[in-house]
């Protein structure tokens, strides 16, 4: 098992253990199809250097702020049929 894996230093460092999963799974994906590795990875495996990047800090998770959902709009028969009873 990794070491680093055994601490919470790594998932409170990143923002909780879901994140952490995200991070390092979108990360072997790009690394997997071609993305640089931003440490040495001697004999780790892939899973330990990424895991590596991670602690140093070279990789975090950017999450975009979340769009406000737009109420639904009504169809224009429900619209006519609502603005009826009003009336």
């Amino acid at each position: 098992m990794i070491e680093a894996l055994k601490s919470d230093d790594i998932v409170n460092k990143v923002g909780g253990r879901f994140k952490l999963a995200v991070l390092v799974q979108k990360r072997l994906v790009d690394v997997t199809f071609g993305a640089p590795l931003l440490v040495e990875r001697g004999n780790r495996t892939l899973m330990e250097a990424v895991i590596q990047e991670v602690l140093e800090g070279k990789i975090t998770l950017e999450i975009p702020e979340r769009k406000r959902a737009a109420a639904p709009k009504a169809a224009p028969a429900e619209k006519e049929a609502a603005e009826e009873e009003a009336d």
